[in-house]
C-alpha cells in the first residue's frame, strides 16, 4: 500500500504559526478520515507553549492518498485573531506543507548512528521490562534523537528506531530547506504567501 508522509512545519514563524501547526494537523486527519484514509501522526516536535508544534510528520495510506497529499502540500494562510497577542495587528499566519522523501536505505555512514539499550518504561516511570528492549538512536552529526520501545523485542525496537530517525533526518533537511525560504519571505514581504493552496479562516484558541 502507498504511502505518504507530509511534514507541517512552522519554519521560522512566530508561536502563531506553531499554534496553526497544531490546527492543521487536527484538520489533515479529520479530513483524512472523512476521506477513508488512513493518517496518523508518526513525528512531532513540540512547541515552547501549550497546545503547539513546531512540526508534525503525518503518515497518509489508502485509496487516493496521492491525490489527497496534494491538496495539502504547499503554503497555508491562516487567517485568525493571535490568541496570544490580543491587541496584535497581524492576523495572516504561514505554515509549509511538505513531503518527506524517506530514503529506503540510510545515506549516511553506520558510524555516524550510535544506538543505545534501556528499560522500557510505564506510566509513573513504572518499568515495564526488567530487561533493556527499548531502543534509543543517535545520529551523531546532528544529535538527533529517537527512541522506540513499542515491541518487547529489542530487534524490532532497533528497526523502528531506525526508520523514525530517517523520518526525523528527513524532516529536519526540510525545515532547513523552508528555513531559507522563510527568511526571504521576512526580507521581500511579498513572497510565495501569495498563492497559499489553502486559506482557512478560522479561530486558533
Amino acid at each position: 500500500m502507498m504511502k505518504i508522509y507530509l511534514q507541517i512545519t512552522s519554519g521560522r514563524g512566530p508561536e502563531e504559526c506553531c499554534r496553526v501547526v497544531a490546527k492543521v494537523t487536527e484538520l489533515m486527519l479529520k479530513e483524512a478520515r472523512e476521506q477513508g484514509i488512513v493518517a496518523e501522526v508518526v513525528d512531532r516536535e513540540e512547541g515552547t507553549l501549550n497546545r503547539t508544534l513546531l512540526s508534525a510528520v503525518v503518515a497518509l495510506s489508502g485509496t487516493n492518498v496521492e491525490t489527497f497529499a496534494r491538496s495539502w502540500e504547499g503554503v497555508i494562510q491562516w487567517i485568525a485573531q493571535s490568541p496570544y497577542r490580543k491587541y496584535h495587528r497581524r492576523k495572516n499566519w504561514f505554515v509549509g506543507v511538505q513531503r518527506l522523501a524517506i530514503p529506503e536505505t540510510p545515506d549516511w555512514n553506520e558510524r555516524d548512528i550510535q544506538y543505545q539499550t534501556l528499560k522500557a518504561s510505564g506510566p509513573g516511570g513504572q518499568h515495564v521490562n526488567k530487561t533493556e528492549t527499548a531502543v534509543r538512536a543517535i545520529h551523531l552529526p546532528s544529535g538527533i534523537c529517537v527512541t522506540a520501545s513499542d515491541s518487547r523485542s529489542q530487534l524490532q525496537n532497533k528497526h523502528l528506531a531506525t526508520e523514525r530517525l530517517l523520518m526525523r533526518l528527513a524532516a529536519w533537511k526540510q525545515t532547513l530547506a523552508l528555513d531559507a525560504i522563510q527568511t526571504n519571505w521576512q526580507n521581500h514581504n511579498e513572497l510565495q504567501r501569495g498563492n497559499p493552496v489553502r486559506v482557512i479562516k478560522m479561530g486558533l484558541e
